[in-house]
């Protein structure tokens, strides 16, 4: 087996073991399937300067951005700089700073911030942060940045000698930022609260409802596909008292529809468990692929009081090569066995691509093909 061939198969060896694993229903808590409107985390951004870089920073000659910045910042600290004086400096870059404030934040708390070089320079290794302002979406200041660049590596070289480093434009400062302003957060308007799902699920939302329902009588009533109100406490702590239990409710989500996720850049091939096939059949090069779908009658016995005519497809596919190899699949065998399949008598991964692509346009891939 050739390497190439190797590396297509190590894709998906992993990426189908949940796309094969038999459909088993599973309670989740209400936390892992929703949130509390209007609790929310916000964006902030900042601009400043790295300083201290090893010769690795901006050519001040091509950012002059850099430059300005640095006659601004040595002018509020009392030195006023000659008119005309030409800085050549690379030891200090222009950055952008930029972090995620979360909900009920308060002034005094520590925030990670995440430092990214916006001129030339080479590299924010070993640099340090200066204080930078980092700004909301109403322009006013919610937290102060400063500290030491850390810039993340992916493993030792050879002989353990050095770092392999990932990329040397970005880096971290963890606890860097400092909360000076705090958002007001409301938990719910009036005497609700409304449940966001994080995915649109009709199905899903019924059955919040009737769980939620259960516990608090007539509590809880669908708005829509993704909201869920509940009426709930006026007492701050007993309300708060109230979406805890409500969190922490077990219910089983309804089955997501089927979908099949195709990663051009990297090949990768992701499905969930509701993939089916219809008849179908396909040549791609030196590949043909027949899929033939049969109905399977399941009957009650004879003297069953109860039981019903269950009827269920059932699908055989056959792929063969130019060379003559042949692979039969046994009945029942679904998408992420054809593309195993595929992958073992040595399809590559634009192979697979063009074969999803032909299967969805005739119809017979029963799924929503997404190319990411």
């Amino acid at each position: 087996m050739t390497i190439k061939n190797k590396r297509v198969k190590y894709y998906f060896l992993i990426l189908f073991l949940w796309g094969l694993l038999p459909g088993l229903s599973h309670a989740d808590r209400i936390k892992d399937l929703a949130s509390i409107q209007g609790v929310r985390s916000n964006q902030l951004i900042g601009y400043g300067l790295v300083v201290g870089l090893d010769g690795s920073g901006d050519m001040t000659t091509q950012t002059p951005f850099t430059v300005q910045s640095i006659i601004s910042m040595l002018g509020q600290l009392g030195i006023n700089l000659p008119p005309g004086t030409n800085l050549q400096l690379r030891n200090v870059a222009a950055v952008m700073v930029t972090a995620s404030l979360p909900a009920f934040s308060k002034p005094g708390q520590q925030i990670d911030v995440t430092v990214s070089s916006m001129g030339n320079a080479k590299s924010l290794r070993g640099g340090t942060l200066l204080m930078t302002p980092l700004k909301g979406v109403d322009n006013q200041v919610y937290a102060m940045a400063q500290g030491n660049v850390l810039v993340g590596g992916i493993g030792a070289a050879a002989g353990g000698s050095s770092v392999q480093i990932n990329h040397l434009g970005v880096g971290r400062i963890s606890g860097g930022g400092i909360v000076e302003r705090e958002i007001p957060t409301t938990v719910g308007q009036g005497e609700y609260v409304n449940l966001e799902l994080n995915t649109t699920d009709f199905s899903t939302v019924h059955r919040i409802v009737d769980a939620i329902n259960g516990i608090y009588p007539s509590a809880a009533t669908a708005v829509d596909g993704r909201v869920v109100q509940v009426r709930a406490p006026a007492d701050n702590s007993q309300r708060i008292m109230f979406i805890s239990r409500i969190e922490s409710l077990d219910i089983t989500p309804a089955r997501a529809p089927a979908k099949v996720i195709v990663n051009s850049r990297t090949g990768s091939v992701v499905m969930n468990q509701a993939v089916t096939l219809e008849s179908s059949a396909v040549a791609h090069g030196n590949l043909s692929i027949i899929i033939n779908t049969e109905p399977v009658i399941s009957q009650p016995g004879p003297f069953a009081q109860r039981g019903e005519t269950v009827v269920t497809q059932r699908s055989q596919v056959e792929i063969r090569t130019d060379e003559g190899n042949l692979m039969l699949l046994p009945n029942g065998a679904d998408l992420g066995a054809v593309v195993k399949a595929l992958t073992a008598i040595g399809a590559t991964t634009q192979d697979l691509l063009a074969i999803l692509q032909a299967l969805k346009a005739a119809g017979s891939l029963r799924a929503e093909l997404e190319i990411i």
